[in-house]
């Protein structure tokens, strides 16, 4: 582990002295007002599209760009697929593994509200697997988070989505009440395959959006981080103007009200540290332009710490974006 942590400092140090050597006004910033400047000038190279560009060169983006996933579950409810790809370690690529007929919803089209006998559309993590439940079920199930922070945005109700198995002992129609069910040979194939931390199941009514472009994706890694700078910097109009008219936080505050919380904080001038690890930029299913964002915060400041996920919804325009919601 020592040989390791040393490895990746020595690392860092030569990824940071080939940048400052490639950049002479970084370095002469460093040698005349220190090593806080050239922090700020390393987080301002990181809102540059250029970089990013740079960066997803050899990334896969056949779904998105992802850090933290290493399972990608799709669901084609008009064909009644579920399909896994998963993470090749050696390419870091990901590749087609299995393809499992599936039974949706009775309904056709977005989940809505309770009971609408509809399986929703959208992105989901899985967050719990369960082995001892009703035969009906089958042998296990896997609980989505339906409804997620886009869903409650736009106030759909509703519960106990699943991937599960099928009856053990009796018929069963050939729908689900709005879960996706599986036979169970094939659910019991898949828990093989599944690490639920690091699984994410994309739902749409028909094919799932692939080969997205690296150009939207670096266009939003940038704004990302323009909106990090001004964070980290204290610029409350470049700050607020990544709001929506219409935005919407997790727990109702609307904007007008946030705008009035992030001016007090601002005001205090504090210090602040804002890293994020484990991004995952993905369009959202059925939508035009909409995207989910999710990292992991490390936040510190002169009075308050944070460490947790973070979510953020927004929409594409004009190469900038624009935060719907975020939680």
């Amino acid at each position: 582990m020592k040989n390791k942590f040393s490895l990746q400092i020595f690392l860092l140090f030569t990824l940071l002295v080939n940048i400052l050597a490639s950049n002479t006004d970084i370095l002469t910033n460093y040698r005349v007002n220190g090593v806080e400047n050239i922090e700020k000038q390393l987080d301002k190279e990181l809102t540059n599209i250029n970089y990013w560009q740079e960066f997803l060169k050899t990334k896969d983006t056949k779904f998105g760009y992802m850090e933290s996933y290493c399972n990608i579950l799709t669901c084609n409810k008009q064909k009644s697929k579920l399909t896994i790809y998963q993470k090749d370690e050696s390419s870091s690529t990901y590749k087609l593994l299995k393809e499992y007929h599936a039974y949706t919803g009775k309904e056709k089209g977005d989940k809505l509200k309770e009971g609408d006998l509809k399986t929703p559309i959208g992105i989901y993590e899985l967050t719990q697997k369960i082995d001892k439940l009703d035969p009906f079920y089958g042998p296990m199930a896997f609980v989505t988070s339906y409804p997620n922070t886009y869903d409650k945005y736009r106030h759909k109700t509703g519960q106990g989505i699943w991937i599960h198995g099928l009856p053990i002992d009796q018929q069963r129609d050939e729908f689900t009440k709005g879960c996706i069910a599986i036979d169970n040979e094939n659910i019991e194939c898949l828990d093989k395959h599944l690490d639920l931390s690091k699984t994410v199941l994309l739902i749409d009514k028909s094919d799932i959006k692939t080969n997205i472009a690296k150009q939207e994706l670096a266009v939003i890694l940038s704004q990302l981080y323009t909106w990090r700078y001004a964070w980290i910097y204290n610029d409350l109009d470049t700050y607020l103007s990544f709001y929506d008219k219409d935005f919407e936080r997790f727990d109702g505050m609307d904007k007008t009200k946030f705008s009035n919380y992030k001016t007090r904080i601002f005001n205090k001038k504090e210090n602040k540290t804002i890293i994020f690890t484990k991004i995952n930029v993905l369009p959202y299913p059925d939508t035009k332009n909409i995207y989910k964002i999710t990292f992991t915060e490390q936040y510190k400041s002169d009075s308050f710490s944070f460490t947790g996920d973070k979510v953020l919804i927004v929409q594409l325009l004009n190469n900038k974006i624009s935060i719907i919601t975020e939680k």
